[in-house]
């Protein structure tokens, strides 16, 4: 996946998750039967749907100013702009410490300007916070192959899988390192 795959793609769930911005976080009630849902999910459209419900209220913080600094971070990273993007998400971090979503937005914006060992950092406070962060799990999977780290990332990749079985592309980059490391010819 390129630099600029990566910017678009987070920036469309960035987009997806941000219009309807409201009181909640990743300790909604809602989201229990949500991963219930989504671990049974039969089709992607249907994981594609319910990613989205949980998405949206990953994105939702009771914080007004984190939840303003939040959409200016995600405006920011539409625009291209991971310095302003880094600000802002820092800022939300500092007045809502336990957004796990912010965590996980700075630990994006960190990994697309190479900063991987603070992106973990990130990552593993957002997975505190909020252990069925499937983003965050995919997240670490990527860095992890940024840092030509295999076997960390098939880790990530399936602890990924078992939140979110129907993400897009997964399971196809989870055969791919399987047969990598397991030494055979792809």
């Amino acid at each position: 996946m390129t630099r600029n795959t990566v910017i678009a793609w987070l920036a469309s769930l960035a987009l997806v998750a941000a219009p309807a911005l409201a009181r909640a976080d990743q300790t909604d009630s809602r989201l229990d039967g949500l991963f219930e849902q989504l671990r049974d999910a039969k089709t992607a459209r249907e994981g594609a749907l319910l990613e989205a419900a949980v998405w949206q209220i990953w994105s939702e913080t009771e914080e007004d100013d984190a939840a303003f600094l939040f959409r200016r971070g995600l405006d920011a990273m539409s625009n291209d702009l991971p310095e302003d993007a880094l600000g802002y998400f820092s800022d939300a971090i500092k007045k809502a410490p336990e957004f796990a979503e912010a965590w996980n937005k700075r630990a994006t914006v960190l990994y697309v300007m190479g900063d991987y060992q603070r992106s973990v950092a990130d990552v593993e406070q957002t997975l505190a916070l909020e252990p069925r962060h499937f983003g965050a799990l995919a997240g670490l999977g990527l860095i992890n192959l940024a840092l030509g780290r295999e076997a960390a990332a098939l880790r990530a990749f399936e602890a990924a899988l078992k939140v979110h079985p129907q993400q897009p592309g997964l399971r196809a980059k989870v055969k791919e390192l399987r047969t990598k490391l397991s030494g055979k010819p792809t």
